[in-house]
């Protein structure tokens, strides 16, 4: 029998006879049964059948080809991928090393994600149906030349060229997009701390184009910037060590770090950063995007798999692209989802070939910026180590933002940093400062050093930048010989959970876990995201709205993120706004109905919409 008529037969045996074939790898012997009905005998047979065949293309005790010489490409241990000496659980509730996955947990896990009324989602469709209607008369008038064209066209002399404007893929944002785009790309004149100074502009050609007035707005509150901290600031005494950094190093390195761009500030801040997370190593980056863009290329490639979240940022899925490897892709923070393809990988290996993958590589948020959900490390760790694959965590968003002294989502559930093989962070959030990290093993950092494309090609931090970073991050370890930090934190943790419960009671719908930062509000209705932001900052709050197709079409919402230098006043005022905005609005749609989201942690079909 070939390979590809032994996995047609395999699919179709029974749980018992997988049973027998699982007891086989684990323990390297077939179970015995005594006794048994009849219709047992194909069964056994099954079973002996397969495991006669793992006898003889692996051996009874000796390693498969690979198991022993296979080293990851970042140099670090090895954990190969195929299939003997893998325990394949049959059961969604089996135990890892003796603890069952409902009981991993070390602290309450809550997290919310109400479904809206049925009435909402009707009115939402609707919504986007009339303004795709009303574009497609706005289109026609265009092209009679009864209405302005303002959007860029090909040029006359052009018109026999491949189009370089698409323009059924401009349709959104010409006609529905442009209509609310005063929303976005707002200019602010000041720093981006709890409250800032915004510059009013106007428009005489429905949001086309735009004109300054001249005019500033004092005083905004700051619902909107990733300042988890408050270290975004301008306070000149704590800004003492940037100034002399400015003054000795100026403002730019103009080289690499392979080459003549790797400064002694540099070291500093990675030994620092290192310190901090309690791993081996780490290496900065200048940029927080190209941090995730440009590495995971240097980690995995042609014959690797990758497994992502569906709700991964835009850079962890732009560097899974880059890197040539397989992706596929899980539910959202769905264990159930990513087991199953874990399953599927080690169970049949590469398309065509059916030959192990070299490596499996889960990327995973620490918190998602869009949901405000906090990833379920744990049980992903127990997955890990089952099926010896790499967990890549992003923690852009969670790093200094959770966790009893800021340090990520790893310390939020008590985990050990070692069994998260590759950490990523970002200082463009809760540091106030601009760039990324990757840790782990001192083999892996080595490895990037080398391989890295962006430590290849890429300009080095700025001094000042990088002793903005330092500052901020002693703060937070209290290495400034004072609690301000470690204040800081726990203020950030307060005013998350009393924004969230404060809005759970005016009868909101958010998403998100309780102590998450990253606050959504969800609108719904496409006509009622431009009257929010706008009465919003009528009333001096400016807030982000996101509409398709940086959320589901049916799921836009407002994304609040909170700051420990939010005082309780900035808060409630902030509260007071949005209570009188959602009567008027109307957006009050929870009826403390069960969450729809949380079952799809339990659920057994696992088939991605399209």
């Amino acid at each position: 029998m070939g390979l590809r008529g032994l996995e047609k037969w395999m699919g179709r045996l029974p749980r018992e006879t997988w049973r027998e074939i699982m007891a086989y790898v684990e323990g390297g012997h077939a179970p015995s049964r005594q006794g048994g009905e009849r219709q047992e005998a194909p069964r056994r047979h099954g079973a002996e059948l397969v495991i006669n065949v793992l006898k003889e293309k692996s051996g009874p005790s000796s390693p498969r080809r690979g198991d022993e010489k296979e080293q990851p490409r970042d140099g670090g241990e090895g954990r190969p991928n195929s299939q003997s000496g893998i325990a394949l659980s049959l059961e969604g509730s089996a135990e890892e090393n003796g603890v069952s996955n409902g009981s991993i947990y070390k602290r309450t896990f809550n997290e919310s994600f109400e479904q809206a009324p049925m009435y909402v989602s009707i009115l939402t469709y609707a919504g986007f149906v009339v303004a795709t209607s009303f574009g497609y008369l706005r289109d026609f008038l265009r092209a009679c030349g009864l209405q302005k064209t303002i959007v860029a066209v090909e040029r006359e002399e052009q018109k026999d060229f491949v189009p370089l404007y698409q323009d059924f893929e401009n349709f959104f944002t010409r006609n529905l997009y442009v209509r609310i785009r005063d929303n976005w790309n707002r200019p602010i004149c000041s720093v981006p701390g709890p409250k800032f100074d915004l510059m009013e502009r106007v428009s005489d050609d429905y949001n086309w184009t735009f004109r300054f007035t001249g005019k500033i707005m004092k005083n905004v509150i700051n619902m909107g910037s990733y300042n988890y901290l408050g270290f975004a600031e301008t306070d000149p005494s704590a800004l003492k060590t940037v100034g002399t950094m400015l003054h000795k190093y100026g403002t730019g390195v103009c080289s690499t770090r392979q080459e003549m761009g790797n400064l002694d500030k540099h070291v500093e801040l990675e030994n620092l950063v290192a310190e901090f997370l309690g791993v081996e190593a780490a290496m900065a980056f200048g940029m927080g995007f190209a941090t995730n863009s440009m590495n995971i290329p240097a980690l995995v490639g042609k014959g690797s798999l990758i497994l992502s979240d569906e709700l991964n940022h835009s850079s962890l899925v732009l560097g899974a692209r880059l890197s040539g490897a397989t992706i596929r892709v899980f539910r959202h923070n769905n264990i159930q989802s990513l087991e199953k393809l874990l399953k599927e990988a080690v169970i049949h290996g590469q398309p065509r070939s059916r030959r192990a993958w070299k490596k499996i590589l889960i990327l995973v948020e620490g918190i998602y910026s869009m949901e405000g959900s906090i990833v379920r490390l744990p049980e992903i760790i127990a997955l890990k180590r089952k099926y010896k694959a790499y967990v890549y965590l992003d923690e852009a968003h969670s790093i200094g933002a959770v966790g009893p002294t800021g340090r990520g989502v790893v310390e939020y559930f008590g985990m050990d940093p070692n069994d998260v093989d590759v950490l990523m962070g970002t200082f463009t959030k809760s540091f106030g400062a601009a760039g990324g990290y990757i840790a782990g093993k001192k083999e892996l950092v080595d490895y990037l050093r080398v391989h890295s494309h962006s430590a290849a090609y890429a300009s080095s931090m700025a001094a000042p930048v990088v002793e903005q970073i330092i500052r901020a991050m002693k703060c937070v370890m209290g290495l400034d010989g004072t609690t301000k930090g470690l204040q800081r934190v726990r203020a950030l943790a307060e005013n998350t959970r009393y924004f969230r419960r404060r809005l759970h009671k005016l009868g909101f719908i958010i998403y998100g876990n309780e102590d998450s930062p990253v606050v959504p509000l969800l609108l719904y209705i496409p006509g009622k995201i431009g009257a929010f932001a706008r009465r919003m900052l009528a009333r001096n709050i400016g807030v982000v709205v996101v509409g398709f197709p940086a959320t589901p079409i049916a799921e836009s919402r407002a994304r609040f993120c909170v700051s420990a230098a939010h005082t309780r006043e900035m808060l409630d005022a902030v509260l007071d706004a949005l209570d009188e905005l959602g009567d008027f609005l109307q957006l009050k749609y929870s009826q403390r109905s069960k969450s729809s989201r949380p079952e799809l942690y339990d659920e057994t079909c696992f088939e991605l919409e399209d």
